[in-house]
């Protein structure tokens, strides 16, 4: 046989998959009512993995395929059942009662960001609530304190750059404190060497900055051999230098922070990347879903078998839906056990999505919805 003859017969083959597909879900439909009517939960993990096991045994060594093709099949079966049964109640109302109309808005109360005036977080607070204070704090955990006591109304936190990757700590802060996501801004990030009005280029021996910036900037550095040294901000960063006497050493800061602080720039856009980007986003002690919400956060951890973690993104696939982002972080006190952050297209206004939202809610053993907001840019 030809290929021309091969893809014949799979046509066929195929053709007569369809309608027994048609009726397992037709079946599965009523199960659904099934256990609607006697308060029954959809997954049953135990059943699952018995059929799986029988697929293996039945198919020799083709086993681990077909296990995942019918592991795809359980999966879309689960799904149309919580479709129908309207799984997650108790999210699914959260998430609801969360919707607005009107766009973000922190209606003139403080947004907390750490570092100090001059900071990339708060001209990102700045530009998001141009009506608001900006309160700045020590540390990123501070921000989400700040948060907590309500002496600020939202936090902006940098939780990824396009060169130089994710912010780890903001990650744990979210797993640690579970806030919601009520937007995000994509702030484009130039970088600028700067020391004070004493200091000479060729006298600079360090230069003081964030790790994240200092990474974005580290192709600039080895070429002038500039020891980088580690800054809780940029802009606390060149507060520093400005105040420290100092004409031997240099800050890696924004244009905005040399003219705060009284530095003299000595040069401009060193990061790697032209188009550095950091990614911020703005935490809430509330959930808020504005009308032009397009992107999910969520939090997860994956049951301890195979392909389960596979199984969960795909049923994002399924759904249509585009991961733009996945973290995974270690679970305090457990043995190499993770929590799985990601970022999703989509909106919950979509009731396909808020379907997958609900039923992940109620499968998996640990879910966090953390919000579905606009991104800024």
């Amino acid at each position: 046989m030809d290929l021309l003859d091969l893809r014949k017969e799979i046509d066929k083959i195929d053709e007569q998959l369809i309608p027994l597909l048609l009726k397992r879900m037709n079946i599965s439909q009523q199960v659904a009512k099934y256990k609607v009517e006697r308060g029954i939960p959809v997954l049953n993990a135990e059943r699952e993995q018995q059929i799986l096991d029988n697929v293996a045994e039945k198919c020799g060594e083709q086993g681990d395929t077909i296990k995942t093709v019918f592991s795809a099949t359980m999966d879309a079966s689960r799904a149309l059942q919580h479709k129908i049964i309207g799984g997650g109640k108790k999210l699914r109302d959260t998430i609801t009662n969360a919707m607005s109309d009107e766009k973000l808005t922190a209606e003139g109360q403080a947004v907390a960001c750490q570092g100090v005036d001059g900071a990339y977080s708060g001209v990102t607070a700045n530009r998001l609530f141009p009506n608001s204070p900006v309160k700045f704090y020590k540390q990123f955990e501070d921000v989400f304190e700040a948060v907590n006591k309500g002496d600020a109304k939202f936090g902006v936190i940098p939780v990824e750059n396009s060169t130089a990757g994710s912010v780890h700590e903001s990650y744990d802060l979210i797993m640690k404190y579970r806030f919601y996501v009520v937007g995000a801004y994509d702030l484009k990030i130039e970088h600028c060497l700067c020391a004070r009005e004493d200091t000479k280029y060729e006298d600079i021996v360090e230069v003081y900055s964030h790790p994240q910036a200092l990474s974005q900037c580290n192709n600039f550095l080895k070429n002038f051999d500039f020891t980088g040294v580690n800054f809780t901000n940029t802009a606390a960063a060149a507060k520093f230098v400005a105040e420290s006497g100092k004409n031997n050493i240099g800050v890696i800061c924004s244009e905005l922070a040399a003219k705060k602080y009284g530095l003299r720039i000595l040069k401009r856009n060193i990061q790697n990347n032209n188009n550095n980007r950091t990614r911020f986003i703005v935490i809430s002690r509330e959930l808020l879903i504005d009308k032009d919400a397009d992107k999910i956060s969520l939090i997860f951890s994956a049951p301890h078998t195979t392909g389960s973690l596979y199984r969960v993104l795909g049923r994002f696939s399924m759904a249509g839906l585009n991961l733009t982002k996945i973290e995974s972080r270690p679970i305090e006190n457990e043995d190499f056990s993770y929590h799985f952050y990601v970022d999703v297209m989509g909106s919950v206004r979509d009731e396909s999505t808020l379907d997958l939202v609900c039923a992940l809610s109620d499968e998996l053993p640990e879910f966090e919805f953390l919000g579905n907001f606009f991104e800024y840019k």
